[in-house]
């Protein structure tokens, strides 16, 4: 492995228009097949970090790289043809389209056959499968979930993003969502997670980072987070 990782946002400071920075020399790193994990108090800069390495606010420092690329100056869109997907915490699905319409919907850059990709979304989500008739707006919360991780992995990503995959579901639904997140990383793609509930995105996390106030405060594989008495105490609730 080289000794620099797959996907980095490095040193970044910023935030959003001409307001003060929320980001301050904050780095997120992620490696090919790998969990990294963002987590944090409310307002730490956690969704705002993921939002810079996916080229959604400027930097004002700093830089995003992906397999030794720098892209910092690149849009969204751009970054997407680079192999990034992202799938934002609310509004990630097309209400008014069916279940087969919003995967087809991911495959928007795409000029190869996409029914092999379809399968494999299927595959990991049987459920989508059953329902790929239904509209997306008639799905429970964590089936939506899955339509949107499905319509992300449709653009055949190297690093898949997630901003706040479990909120508002089931606990037994966050335990299959991150099922199916490992299955995800294990065929090599990598993912970038920020996540309330942190304990449990540690403990499926290869990588973890504790952001405070757009810093780093913390930064080891997740067993080893875990297991710090201070960061127990201070983000886990003891």
């Amino acid at each position: 492995m080289s000794d620099t990782p797959f996907l980095i946002g490095e040193n970044m400071c910023g935030g959003y228009g001409k307001g003060a920075d929320i980001l301050h020399d904050c780095t997120v790193a992620v490696e090919p097949g790998e969990i990294a994990v963002i987590v944090g108090p409310n307002g730490a800069g956690k969704s705002t970090a993921m939002k810079a390495i996916f080229g959604m606010l400027n930097l004002r420092r700093g830089s995003v790289r992906i397999d030794g690329e720098d892209i910092t100056g690149l849009s969204p869109q751009d970054r997407v043809a680079k192999g990034m997907a992202f799938v934002p915490q609310t509004q990630n699905v097309f209400t008014s389209l069916t279940v087969e319409e919003n995967l087809e919907m991911g495959a928007f850059l795409r000029r190869d056959d996409i029914r092999k990709t379809m399968e494999q979304v299927y595959d990991l989500f049987p459920i989508l499968k059953d329902k790929r008739r239904q509209l997306a707006g008639e799905l429970s919360g964590g089936q939506r979930q899955q339509v949107a991780v499905g319509r992300a992995l449709m653009t055949q990503p190297k690093v898949l993003m997630l901003d706040e995959p479990t909120a508002g579901v089931s606990p037994i639904v966050m335990d299959e969502l991150f099922d199916r997140i490992i299955e995800v990383a294990r065929t090599g793609i990598s993912i970038l997670m920020v996540e309330q509930n942190a304990r449990q995105a540690l403990a499926i996390a290869d990588k973890g980072y504790v952001l405070v106030q757009g810093e780093n405060r913390f930064t080891d594989t997740g067993a080893v987070l875990l297991a710090d008495p201070e960061v127990r105490k201070s983000f886990l609730g003891g």
